[in-house]
């Protein structure tokens, strides 16, 4: 299968969808660590078949860094994993072992926001782009992921 070709969109809401900032909140399973994030109701998120997201099927959007907050004492209960590069910087819930946000490679200056661990709600309908983590450096030329952290000017 190319995963270049997938693109599968969903509607949750048949309403039209602007681009307008939300305030999504959401977190781990155990909820120790919590967060809220400002953006779109509408979302593209990325499907990622890299050894670590193939692994987790972490399926996330990306914001850029101030857009996102951690709530109450929420960093006492992260810890890190980092592999290869050292530049994605995998955070999980050292209770429950959830990652609902990590800093991505592809966007060191954002944060990848897993698309399952938002609150219901806020999100009304979500594109996913596949990205070829196996074939990272050119799936990053290609998809132009770069730009989802950075904000519209």
């Amino acid at each position: 299968m190319d995963r270049r070709s997938i693109t599968v969109e969903i509607d949750i809401d048949s309403e039209e969808m602007d681009s307008e900032l939300v305030l999504h909140t959401g977190g781990c399973h155990c909820k120790r660590v919590k967060w809220q994030v400002y953006a779109p109701s509408s979302v593209v998120a990325w499907d990622c078949n890299c050894s670590d997201c193939s692994v987790r099927r972490n399926t996330h959007f990306i914001v850029p860094l101030e857009r996102f907050e951690l709530l109450g004492d929420s960093k006492e209960f992260i810890t890190t994993y980092t592999f290869g590069t050292h530049t994605a910087k995998h955070t999980f819930c050292k209770v429950c072992g959830i990652t609902s946000f990590y800093i991505p490679r592809s966007n060191p200056d954002g944060i990848a926001v897993t698309l399952r661990c938002v609150d219901a709600g806020t999100i009304t309908h979500a594109e996913i782009k596949c990205f070829n983590g196996q074939n990272w450096e050119g799936s990053y030329e290609q998809t132009g992921i770069a730009l989802c952290s950075k904000g519209k000017e």
